[in-house]
């Protein structure tokens, strides 16, 4: 059978780590997971109790293909709470998850031969999708020379530009763009006429100051199309739940798209992720366990030998230079997995030029494992 370009989209890579990890587990040995950015917290417990009840009295048919209205209200509100900024409930399109968003928003935006400014190192499914779709994904490469964060010279040095994917926090460095940043690459974009897509996934996971939305800083009034998920600060990964907040002319497009692509979100994810806004306080627990672990790594690596770090201002993510101990941080990665058992992610899948010199650690997981870890690596020899 044959099998279209589309269908030989590249792998994943934290995906393939994450295997190798399953498959040393499987054979009686452990692992302590520092590849995969997924919290090791549950979904917050009133989430779970809304989750629980609709299970025994709900039909959970199909939603409007735009969420159900209370979840976009909600969110809506959240965006009063937490940024002091009116976002519309109108302007609210419930996804299938941040994957589901890239995938509406992607094709709702660009045509095929556009061209889309991505960041190196940033999420591969970016890069992956917009290949997917015809669209050529263009490598704008960032650096410790800026902290990791886009300068106006890189993104003037690559025009012409039909669009912009940006995220903050990042993953996989942490790195966020604070207001100036952030709104001089939002200006730029304006005067360029260049459509841009914000990832604020890891926003309510920062260690200094919150994180600013995109929606706020946008010259033209909220012209810029902003994606959140369920999955990190709320820890609802297997729920698949995550909303775009769209300008207006697009609400339509993405509706429709939505309604072809999946019908709608999944209805006991709504239900839940609406309970989820309640649960502040477990949240904001979640995130000082990071903060715990974070500095656990901060301290650890160094003592290690590895020190060449990248801020990690949110997320939970720590991208590391171990170029003095490999030119190949994908053989690295094996090397611990097999020698330490320790799960790491090599940087080749964030950075395809330069991350054979990277990789990255995730601190979702406890403070005991992140403990672990850094010993193990403290006495382990090249």
């Amino acid at each position: 059978m044959a099998v279209s370009e589309r269908g030989q989209v590249a792998a994943f890579g934290v995906m393939e780590v994450m295997r190798a990890a399953e498959e040393r587990e499987a054979a009686g040995h452990e692992v302590l997971h520092l590849e995969v950015g997924q919290p090791a917290t549950s979904a917050p417990g009133g989430a779970l109790r809304a989750a629980e009840a609709a299970l025994r009295s709900d039909r959970l048919g199909y939603t409007t293909a735009l969420g159900i209205t209370p979840l976009r209200n909600r969110i809506s509100q959240w965006y009063a709470d937490e940024y002091r900024l009116d976002v519309p409930a109108d302007r609210v399109v419930v996804t299938t998850g941040a994957s589901g968003s890239c995938v509406l928003a992607f094709l709702a935006l660009w045509n095929p031969g556009d061209r889309v400014g991505v960041l190196e190192p940033g999420y591969p499914c970016y890069r992956n999708d917009l290949r997917t779709f015809g669209i050529e994904p263009v490598a704008i490469a960032v650096g410790s020379g800026s902290n990791f964060r886009p300068t106006i010279a890189q993104l003037e040095a690559a025009l012409p530009l039909d669009g912009l994917v940006i995220a903050s926090p990042s993953n996989p460095t942490g790195t966020v763009l604070y207001h100036d940043d952030l709104a001089a690459v939002l200006s730029w974009a304006d005067r360029n006429g260049v459509s841009v897509v914000a990832d604020e996934i890891y926003h309510g996971c920062t260690y200094d100051r919150p994180a600013p939305s995109a929606l706020g800083l946008a010259p033209s009034g909220g012209d810029v199309v902003v994606m959140n998920s369920f999955s990190k600060y709320f820890s609802m990964t297997g729920w698949r739940l995550g909303w775009i907040v769209a300008p207006e002319a697009l609400v339509t497009p993405l509706e429709r798209l939505s309604q072809n692509l999946t019908i709608a979100p999944p209805t006991l994810s709504q239900i839940a992720g609406l309970a989820a806004f309640d649960c502040k306080d477990q949240l904001e627990a979640n995130v000082e366990q990071y903060r715990t672990n974070r500095q656990i790594l901060l301290e650890g690596l160094p003592t290690a030998g590895i020190d060449r770090l990248a801020p990690p201002d949110g997320a939970f993510y720590v991208w590391a230079d171990v170029s003095h101990l490999t030119e190949d941080s994908r053989a690295l990665c094996a090397r611990w997995l097999d020698e330490l058992g320790i799960a790491v992610t090599p940087g080749i899948d964030f950075d395809p030029q330069r991350g054979h010199h990277f990789v990255r650690f995730s601190y979702a997981r406890s403070a005991d494992d992140m403990q672990r870890a850094m010993e193990r690596l403290a006495g382990w020899t090249p």
